[in-house]
């Protein structure tokens, strides 16, 4: 994608997960505070599946290069830093 992303239909089909629950789990604070929490879990720990494994080796199969590490700890992060400050603002607002 644009020459910086790896793309693979496996990497794309997350994505299109992502996207898919988003919407799915947005009717309600406490499923968008699911998604924000579980999702950005899933991206950190696709970040360190990137960090772990060889970019060029056989088991690189989503596949990850240096700049999808940086945006899945980039999103992993927020959306878990969005997903606590949802339950921070809930809790404050009982």
């Amino acid at each position: 994608m644009f020459g910086i992303f790896q793309v693979s239909i496996l990497h794309n089909l997350v994505h299109v997960a992502f996207g898919v629950a988003g919407p799915a789990m947005a009717p309600t604070v406490a499923g968008v505070r699911t998604f924000l929490l579980a999702g950005g879990a899933v991206y950190l720990v696709l970040w360190l599946y990137g960090l772990l494994i060889g970019h060029h080796g056989s088991g690189n199969f989503v596949p990850l290069n240096n700049a999808d590490d940086w945006l899945h700890s980039v999103l992993g992060v927020g959306m878990i830093a969005l997903g606590t400050l949802l339950s921070r603002r809930t809790n404050a607002a009982r």
